[in-house]
Order: structure tokens, then sequence, then C-alpha cells
């Protein structure tokens, strides 16, 4: 099964006006997560950042944010930035486009900033045109595929760090289905870029 880790070419032209990286020119990586928060495993990922002094982004579901304030409190709290990934998680491409602006918005309210991310990076033309006048919206660089159990953890830390640069948006997750492959690959990736002088940043608002 082809896995690509970088966003094929076509699909990015296609969503040209979105955000697939950001200028290399300041030696930073962008680590981003994405579904959660959810108990235990986001906690994990906060615990890692904070031990490299590591900055990131968290792509909520707003339906998480609401069963667990805590985890989403602690997020903020210790200086990352949280975006939004809709209420429910939805799929751009399989739900209506008032359906899917309207999860958005109600994420946002929880959020509470304008940075979105879609859920399986699954987005319509129109649903971006409905969405880019409120909304920054954030792709990725990099695909980490953590959250595929077919994907050993050292190959998943292979994706990272043998595409990854200065600019690159990395995608993980701060889920259950990730937490075993993250569990190994987060805390290599935190240190290989660190002892290469890469600053890890969350994405600005």
């Amino acid at each position: 099964m082809l896995r690509p880790v970088r966003p094929p070419f076509l699909y990015r032209k296609l969503h040209s006006q979105l955000t697939w990286r950001f200028p290399a020119d300041d030696q930073a990586v962008y680590l981003t997560f994405d579904d959660g928060p959810v108990p235990g495993a986001t906690d994990h990922v906060l615990d890692l950042l904070k031990q490299y002094n590591a900055k990131a982004t968290f792509f909520c579901v707003g339906k998480n944010i609401e069963e667990h304030p805590n985890e989403f409190d602690r997020i903020k709290a210790e200086g990352h930035t949280a975006g939004n990934h809709t209420y429910h998680h939805l799929n751009g491409w399989r739900t209506s486009d008032k359906l899917y602006l309207d999860s958005a918005e109600r994420a946002r309210s929880l959020v509470g900033n304008g940075l979105f991310r879609p859920p399986y990076g699954r987005i319509s033309r129109s649903q971006v045109r409905m969405l880019m006048p409120r909304y920054q919206i954030i792709m990725w660089s990099v695909l980490s595929y953590d959250y595929d159990h077919e994907v050993t953890p050292e190959a998943c830390l292979r994706n990272v760090i043998s595409h990854a640069a200065s600019g690159s948006i990395v995608v993980f997750h701060d889920s259950y289905k990730a937490a075993e492959n993250l569990e190994y690959v987060l805390p290599r990736v935190l240190q290989h870029f660190k002892e290469k002088g890469y600053a890890f940043k969350s994405i600005p608002v």
C-alpha cells in the first residue's frame, strides 16, 4: 500500500492557497498533533515537549475539548497553540458544505481562533472558499503515519527524519491509536532535531 509521506503535488496545486509549510530561513520545524485532546496520550506528548522545551500546535476535535477540558487547558497553559479540527472529525469529501461549516464553527467557539486543519486532509474547493475568509487552513509537509498499525515505529521515525527540514509542518496524533508509535518516535524526533540545532515552534495565530 502506497503511503505518501509528502502531500501529492497535484493536491497541493489544487489547494495552493492553503499553508503547506513555512519559510525555511529560521531553522525550525513545526510539530502538530491531531485528534486530541484525550487523557494519557495528550499528557504524554505534553510531558515530552516540556522536557525538550519544544512548542507545538494541537488541532483539537471539538467534542474532545468538551469531554477533556483539563487536557485542553494544559495545552494552552504550557504555551502551545490550539487549532480547530472540526467538532466531530468530519471528512470534508463526504460531508455537505453546510454541515462542515457548522462543525468548524462549533469547534472554533471552543478553540478561540481561526487556525484550522481538515480531518484526513480532505476538504473540497467549495469548503475552502467558505472557510478562507475566517480561517487559516494548515495542511502539512510530512505525514508520519503514527496512526497506521501497519507502519512500524522504526518506519514512522524514518518518515519524519528523512523528509522533515526547516519550515516543515509535521503531522503526529495525540490519540490512543497512535500512542504506541508515538511513544517510540517522538522523543527520537525531538532529540534528532535538537542535536542539529533546530527550534520547535508552534504555528502563529
